[in-house]
């Protein structure tokens, strides 16, 4: 089980603040509502020009990076292959974590290049998801910018770029389309304490428990007997092991090809809660790497009752995998969710 520091108390914004970002938030919900699933992204950006169709958030990023000077791009901008553990660190993921110091808030960044970042934030998330990530951050970080830490990889103009911002419970990216093969431009993170570290066995307020809720609904929709017995493994695994398998991978669980097609229909319900949070052109993204490895009929899901909270037999850890999909779904002691999405298994990652 990953380690991480207890949550902090929620601290309410100051009226100051609410004013400062009414205007930035706005943006955000305006980015997201914007229609980016009509956009259409190139692998390759022409150089020293910004696509007319590239989205708003990535915009930003090139409008934030042309604005750092020297000192900022030291501390928080990176060449596009820069290495952590022989992997590239953009590509990094972790529960709890600060890939570069300055804070988000802090005075290392003007009043606009704060603006930026956090309307870079915010339309990297569905509009109608706003809220739940605000409790979210308020319950697990005290709020927006309190510890969250950004870093840019690449150079905008070079057609190979990355914003990505970390903090608790967070990991969130922006790319533009330009990291190969990967949705979301890499591995992300999402999780949230809502009341307490140690969560209820029904997890109240917790605004990502509604997606093991739906999955759990599958779980009952299976047979009796057989259907159970393949879905249902004793010990999860490392809950940061979303490594890719491949399509010859030995993975937990029952084949979702061996379904029913009401058991299938609510599989693809399943996948629409847990991508319904992101923007409109990272949910594509996503579809477009689970179809390049043969859809759904190519995963599997599994429940664990190594982390029964409260031994309901409401399954609080669980997983969907298939050769390049790994969505692993933690509930014990709160939730944590981690997420690797491709269209090439041979893809690299790193946590922990």
């Amino acid at each position: 089980m990953t380690s991480e520091t207890p949550r902090v108390n929620i601290e309410t914004p100051r009226t100051e603040d609410v004013s400062r970002r009414r205007f930035v938030q706005t943006v955000g919900a305006g980015i997201g509502a914007a229609g980016v699933s009509r956009l259409s992204f190139a692998n390759e950006k022409p150089a020293g020009k910004t696509p007319a169709k590239e989205p708003k958030s990535e915009q930003l990023v090139r409008k934030l990076y042309d604005s750092l000077d020297e000192r900022q791009r030291k501390q928080i901008a990176f060449p596009w292959d820069h290495k952590k553990d022989g992997v590239p660190h953009r590509l990094h993921v972790r529960a709890n974590w600060q890939i570069t110091k300055p804070k988000v808030n802090s005075d290392f960044f003007t009043a606009d290049q704060q603006d930026m970042i956090e309307a870079i934030f915010w339309g990297l998330y569905n509009p109608e998801w706003h809220p739940q990530i605000k409790k979210q951050l308020r319950d697990d970080a005290g709020g927006y910018g309190k510890s969250q830490s950004i870093a840019l990889f690449g150079e905008p103009d070079s057609g190979k770029f990355e914003f990505v911002m970390t903090g608790r419970h967070l990991t969130i990216r922006c790319d533009g389309d330009s990291t190969d093969h990967f949705a979301f431009g890499g591995p992300i993170f999402y999780g949230h304490a809502a009341q307490s570290f140690t969560e209820k066995p029904d997890h109240p307020g917790n605004v990502f428990w509604p997606q093991a809720l739906q999955a759990n609904k599958l779980y009952e929709m299976l047979e009796d007997g057989k259907q159970r017995k393949q879905a249902l493994v004793k010990t999860s695994p490392s809950e940061d092991d979303v490594h890719f398998e491949g399509a010859k991978g030995d993975f937990d669980g029952i084949a979702i090809r061996d379904l029913s097609s009401d058991q299938k229909e609510h599989v693809q319900k399943v996948l629409k809660t847990l991508i319904e949070p992101y923007r409109n052109s990272d949910q594509t993204e996503v579809m477009k790497c689970l179809k390049a490895q043969g859809g759904l009929d190519e995963c599997h899901i599994a429940f664990y009752e190594s982390d029964d909270v409260g031994e309901d037999e409401v399954w609080d850890t669980w997983r969907l995998e298939g050769p390049s999909f790994v969505w692993h779904f933690r509930g014990d002691p709160h939730v944590h969710v981690w997420v690797n999405v491709a269209d090439d298994p041979s893809t690299k990652v790193s946590t922990g």
